[in-house]
């Protein structure tokens, strides 16, 4: 598997810079542009994969698989306290993030992978457009969209900033899933950035 750049752990003292973290004044001005992203097939932007805490590949190319997530990544190594036995939760194996939400609340591309999300895709993933049980098709593969939240933490906001935080974890950035969707492997396969994300 080809990743663009070799593992870089983040910089935590330039990730939580406050200048680069946008108001809600800014957030909500993204709104209008966020609305509008495709919602039946988009593209996917980037790839990521986290081979340790706080540790980011970028990835041309990626294998999923019922048992990493994204090959590679530590999903399954991360105990959660919302799954049964605390052990990785078998909801959450890949998050997709809003190419639009990201570029709203993070800013450059560059800074995306600090969000901790696989897969970056322009497309709607609002829980009206992508309700749970709803399917992906991305490359070979295909996920599923789970009921399960995914919210902002401390490490959102300290990386984004507090009103970011806010935004995404209520009102319509809760709606549009500006903070991002969890999904289960349905069907492993291979996805490259570029890659076309269908609803099936």
């Amino acid at each position: 598997m080809n990743a663009s750049a070799e593992t870089t752990a983040v910089a935590e003292a330039a990730s939580s810079d406050p200048t680069l973290h946008r108001s809600t004044a800014e957030l909500e001005a993204a709104l209008p542009h966020i609305r509008e992203a495709p919602g039946s097939t988009g593209t996917i932007e980037l790839i990521v994969r986290r081979p340790g805490e706080d540790a980011r590949e970028v990835l041309d190319v990626a294998e999923i698989n019922d048992a990493e997530g994204v090959a590679g990544d530590t999903w399954n190594q991360r105990g959660s306290p919302s799954s049964a036995d605390g052990g990785p939760h078998p909801d959450a194996q890949i998050t997709i993030m809003s190419t639009r939400a990201a570029a709203a609340v993070i800013g450059p591309v560059e800074r995306w992978p600090l969000a901790g999300d696989q897969i970056y895709a322009d497309l709607d993933i609002s829980h009206e457009t992508l309700p749970a049980g709803a399917q992906l098709r991305l490359g070979d593969a295909v996920l599923e969209v789970t009921a399960k939240p995914h919210r902002g933490c401390a490490k959102f906001a300290a990386r984004f900033g507090r009103d970011a935080l806010r935004f995404v974890n209520t009102g319509e950035g809760r709606d549009l899933r500006m903070r991002g969707v969890n999904c289960r492997v349905v069907q492993p396969g291979t996805v490259r950035a570029g890659d076309a994300i269908t609803r099936l």
